[in-house]
């Protein structure tokens, strides 16, 4: 009896000892945990917020379009520039004039999550588009891009906007708007006083009509800025201000998947591009953005592979970099990618036409600012401060644009100092002290202030005016400021001065005139021209079709510009971007802000330069 119950004992005994055993050949073996990819690289400068209602600096709308999401989209290799629709369904009906566009959403695009929405899962509605547009008249949000609706006269908003601010009452966002319509949850359409082809681009770019909650809103009020919540692939992680912005994969983006075409005339790119076909997007997990506004630590921070792609290679190492813009051969060596391309855009000197020594429209004022332009050796410019790494520019639009004219020569491209100094003479720029340098006709004296950034690019182009102000004799001083101190300042019209450049956001050249149009003072007008033959001719091509009208009107506008110089345009940029072996579809196509979810990193590439 003892001995047939030890046995039973030793029976259950083993076999509660084989229990865990069994559970462990029951279950799966463990997986290998992926590493996280992570795209590194520096803005050049810092960023200022991230509410498309309030921002526009290429640097902070950047960051603002991988997070919001426009309803078009342009495709990220396809050259010439191709949209597509973004959170549509299909491209938008257009009516026969233009005065008419109607969106249709895709349903189920979800905002990431945030508190403003309770804890539930919040859809991009139609209403979020009109609401989003809405916020550029708020005045509360100071939008310094309204002027792009405003120049097509959206029926009703402008009319709303003042009549609320005579009244000096908050912004109705639920009074009716003729133009603004939520025609049900998925569809809304646009109704403009002007009927513009080309308007439709707007909608392409998120960080200007991007989708914005009114939720979000509402609960953070003044500090949106930095907090925005949006429906695109990124949401925002960790954000230092002017050091460092961290975006992390949004776990509620929809299902996108890599179907991009692979560009013609680059095999090496066009075999990256087919292996990513297919693919669920963002292909990384994160962005890590430095602001890293000196050249050398910028060059040195990718040539070490602590950055993964480098935007813009700085002048200073161009030579070094690119030898006869070729890459070079230990560049080459290492697998280093290189990207060289034309910049739709134009780099200036603005004067300010309100201010009372530079500014004004009176023959002795042109005068001085067509005798600065005259003295400034803009091929010196290329040559020692740019590396060569820019074309003179002749006037205000920009290649690779509608508007753009390879045969047009004008003053604005050209030098003689002994013309400059003629002119000033004939205009009583002379020195009437004997203190050697020129002054105002009225005896007064004539001195300048230039506004500019504490970087060795800007001081070097700083050397390059104060050489083309003494050969003029004409003092002028240097105000440093950061950048988000300087673009405020001069949104409010307090620079006289101020050297910057404007990058279009879709291929046409519109964008460049606005930057004369007086109705966009303070906004893209820096300058803060305001001359009604340029208005009329600014308002004029905008509702043409594209065709030699168009550019005619545009070349008669260019041509005011150059006349009265409100800016010293001075170069059309070229530039050059790198990229690590390790990086995969790596492309620019610059009306693309958001390139981010197109590319993927090699982890086991980069894992292995980086144990060499």
């Amino acid at each position: 009896m003892m001995r047939s119950t030890l046995k039973r004992a030793a029976a259950c005994l083993l076999a509660l000892n084989s229990l865990p055993l069994l559970a462990q050949e029951a279950q799966p073996a463990p997986q290998t945990q992926q590493p996280v990819k992570s795209l590194r690289y520096a803005f050049r400068a810092a960023e200022t917020g991230f509410d498309p209602a309030q921002i526009s600096d290429s640097y902070s709308k950047a960051v603002a379009a991988g997070i919001f999401d426009a309803p078009l989209e342009f495709e990220y290799h396809t050259r010439p520039a191709k949209l597509r629709p973004n959170t549509l369904v299909a491209m938008p009906e257009v009516s026969a004039d233009f005065k008419t566009l109607t969106f249709e959403l895709k349903p189920g695009i979800f905002f990431s999550d945030d508190p403003a929405f309770g804890g539930k899962k919040r859809e991009l509605i139609a209403a979020d588009y009109i609401y989003s547009i809405k916020r550029h008249y708020d005045p509360q949000w100071k939008s310094p891009n309204l002027y792009l609706l405003e120049n097509v006269k959206i029926l009703g908003a402008s009319e709303l906007r003042k009549e609320l601010m005579a009244a000096k009452k908050p912004f109705d966002y639920d009074r009716p708007v003729e133009g603004l319509k939520v025609l049900d949850r998925y569809r809304f359409q646009i109704k403009l006083g002007v009927g513009d082809p080309r308007f439709i681009n707007q909608f392409a770019d998120a960080g200007f009509l991007g989708a914005v909650a009114r939720e979000v809103v509402e609960m953070y009020g003044s500090k949106i800025m930095e907090h925005p919540v949006g429906t695109n692939a990124w949401r925002l992680g960790e954000w230092r201000r002017s050091s460092q912005i961290v975006l992390e994969k949004n776990p509620n983006y929809r299902e996108v998947r890599y179907a991009e075409s692979p560009p013609a005339d680059n095999p090496a790119l066009a075999a990256q591009v087919a292996k990513l076909q297919g693919q669920r997007l963002p292909l990384v997990d994160r962005v890590v953005i430095a602001i890293i506004e000196e050249p050398q630590p910028r060059w040195l921070s990718f040539l070490n592979g602590e950055k993964d792609v480098i935007e813009e290679v700085p002048a200073d190492f161009a030579t070094i970099a690119m030898p006869n813009n070729k890459l070079a051969p230990n560049l080459a060596k290492r697998g280093i990618q290189m990207t060289r391309y034309p910049r739709a855009d134009v780099a200036f000197t603005y004067f300010n036409m309100e201010d009372p020594v530079i500014g004004g429209y009176t023959p002795e004022k042109i005068a001085l600012r067509r005798a600065i332009s005259l003295g400034s050796d803009i091929d010196k410019q290329i040559r020692l401060a740019r590396r060569g790494q820019a074309v003179p520019s002749h006037g205000p639009i920009a290649p690779g644009t509608f508007g753009f004219d390879p045969a047009f020569k004008s003053e604005m491209g050209e030098y003689n100092l002994a013309k400059a100094k003629s002119l000033l003479d004939l205009y009583g720029y002379v020195d009437q002290d004997g203190d050697g340098w020129r002054d105002q006709p009225d005896g007064s004296a004539l001195k300048l202030e230039y506004a500019t950034q504490p970087d060795s690019a800007n001081r070097q182009l700083n050397e390059q005016w104060q050489q083309t102000m003494n050969a003029l004799k004409i003092r002028i001083k240097f105000k440093t400021a950061k950048w988000p101190e300087n673009l405020k300042s001069a949104n409010a019209g307090k620079l006289q001065m101020w050297g910057v450049s404007w990058v279009a956001t879709a291929p046409d050249g519109d964008t460049f005139l606005a930057l004369g149009d007086g109705a966009a003072k303070g906004k893209a007008n820096k300058a803060r021209f305001d001359l009604p033959a340029f208005n009329a001719l600014y308002n004029k091509q905008k509702a043409m079709p594209d065709g030699p009208e168009r550019q005619a009107v545009m070349a008669e506008a260019a041509k005011l510009m150059v006349a009265y110089m409100p800016y010293k345009t001075e170069v059309h940029r070229v530039f050059t971007d790198m990229a690590q072996p390790w990086v995969i579809g790596y492309n620019r196509n610059v009306f693309v802000r958001d390139f981010w979810k197109y590319v993927d990193i090699d982890t086991e590439a980069l894992s292995q330069s980086q144990a060499k």
